[in-house]
């Protein structure tokens, strides 16, 4: 007898449909094959499907069967076809009556027949929406995720047995819904670490600020011990609550990634990432021999942070220029193609020497500190939007008991500033200031003869690209948000070329 069960494959983010085919009763000896480009877990999967069958109190059929994974062309991985196999076959082995058109299904099994999760579970949900509506039957926590994509039933099971069960209409589950998810997730008010502790360095805070308020690039540049990196590990303090969509995004990444609602993405908040400096171009951008997702995906929609930027390997930091200026990243392997988002704000911090020092205390030769800062490309820097100053904390400063400006005082004026680019771009794929096209530039960022005349002062005496005055606006668009006014004046535009002067001072 032949069945057929729904199921999916991950291609990048996205799921494809599969049509798991199981035909029992062939003549020969009694064995199984299974066709339809499977990898070796997916191989493997018929000694878990037999003996999950055989502890949930079913039987084996004892003919020859083939079970083959359609399209044939697209190749298969991973454990998430063990529940539908095992369903398919008590199907064609006439176990089981039950229609199971109207589901997706996936799940990995353990020999005792429970379900555990699998990757994914997100698209898969996805995928059943956009065939029309189909409903999904999914492992928890799998289960969690899915249920985020509204107009589908998102049914959650615990093995096969409960799995048979449902599909012959003798057990009823409650289908997941959005909301009941999202009130399972955490809504972080109040971080463990606070701007407030940061002493000193108002510059850099005010670039900080106006770099999340925009979602601008940004790179702080000053000896050890000046703050760098404490205030960049206190981005996600200030950093506004993302939308659903927004949410939906980052989760459909982590998810093919193996991170799941229970996993790192428990909080509903945007990403932080800080992979260490000896990270391979491959884990930074993504791929391997089944192409995956890199750190700048893991980051979409939030923050990566490139502590000592320059002991990173030029190949690595090379790679980031096009996902900076695209917002997304394509990967090229014999498995397939696949296209990642990555719209996400770098932070990146460094010191101005290899010694962390400028001026009489630096022990370094000019060659050195030449061969140091060659590290980081022209093209690299031209693609990050501020760059600013973290000078050495006075004695002073760090005796100073007085707290700084907190955490939620800015997180305030920073999401009231988001608020102002969400409904200038409402109609438009445009979630922030820095992802402005150019003729969002045009409309938005208009400036009188003194201000062009200044700016192009600017651009001359700093030699800044094209790239540059284009960021340059950008920025100045963020700092006339964050003071509530429709239009750029003089003052947000010299703000904004002063954080571009440090690329040709210090650097060059």
């Amino acid at each position: 007898m032949l069945a057929t069960v729904s199921s999916s494959t991950l291609l990048g983010i996205q799921a494809k449909l599969v049509q798991v085919e199981v035909n029992t009763g062939e003549e020969g000896e009694p064995k199984l094959f299974m066709v339809g480009l499977p990898d070796v877990a997916v191989k493997e999967s018929q000694n878990r499907v037999f003996s999950a069958l055989t502890n949930s109190g079913f039987k084996m059929s004892r003919t020859r069967t083939t079970i083959n994974l359609t399209p044939g062309d697209v190749r298969k991985e991973g454990p998430i076809y063990d529940l539908p196999i095992a369903i398919g076959l008590l199907i064609a082995t006439r176990q089981m009556d039950a229609a199971v058109d109207d589901y997706l299904i996936a799940g990995e099994l353990s020999f005792s027949g429970a379900a555990r999760p699998i990757k994914g579970g997100l698209a898969i949900a996805l995928l059943a929406r956009d065939l029309g509506g189909k409903g999904v039957i999914l492992p928890h926590p799998s289960s969690q995720e899915a249920a985020l994509v509204e107009g589908i039933d998102v049914n959650e099971v615990d093995s096969l047995d409960q799995t048979a069960r449902f599909l012959q209409g003798e057990l009823d589950l409650i289908p997941k819904t959005t909301k009941s998810v999202l009130n399972t997730l955490e809504h972080v008010e109040n971080h463990l670490e606070d701007f407030s502790e940061i002493k000193g360095q108002h510059m850099v805070r005010r670039a900080i600020e106006v770099a999340v308020a925009g979602g601008h690039n940004i790179l702080p540049i000053g000896p050890p011990g000046s703050g760098k990196s404490m205030m960049a590990k206190r981005i996600p303090t200030i950093m506004p609550e993302p939308t659903l969509e927004e949410f939906l995004e980052i989760l459909s990444v982590h998810s093919v990634a193996g991170n799941t609602l229970r996993g790192p993405v428990n909080r509903f908040q945007c990403p932080h990432r800080s992979p260490h400096h000896t990270i391979s171009d491959v884990g930074l951008l993504g791929g391997g021999s089944i192409p995956g997702p890199g750190e700048v995906s893991l980051a979409h929609n939030g923050v990566l942070f490139l502590d000592e930027l320059p002991e990173f390997k030029r190949s690595a930091l090379e790679v980031l220029r096009q996902p900076l200026e695209n917002g997304d990243v394509s990967i090229s392997r014999s498995a397939g193609k696949i296209t990642l988002p990555c719209r996400f704000m770098l932070v990146a911090a460094m010191n101005p020497t290899p010694c962390g020092y400028l001026g009489d205390e630096c022990t370094d030769s000019p060659a050195q500190i030449q061969r140091y800062r060659s590290k980081i490309s022209g093209p690299l820097l031209d693609r990050i939007d501020l760059h600013v100053e973290a000078p050495a904390l006075s004695i002073d400063e760090l005796r100073n008991s007085n707290p700084g400006e907190d955490s939620k005082t800015i997180r305030h004026r920073i999401a009231q500033a988001r608020g102002i680019q969400r409904q200038r771009f409402q109609d438009e794929s445009v979630p922030c200031n820095a992802r402005m096209k150019q003729k969002h530039i045009k409309e938005h960022c208009y400036f009188d003869q003194a201000m062009g005349d200044t700016l192009q002062q600017a651009m001359e005496q700093l030699k800044l690209s094209a790239r540059a005055y284009d960021r340059i606006l950008k920025v100045a668009r963020t700092i006339a948000d964050l003071s509530e006014q429709k239009a750029i004046n003089m003052q947000h535009l010299l703000e904004a070329i002063q954080y571009r002067s440090l690329d040709r001072d210090v650097l060059y």
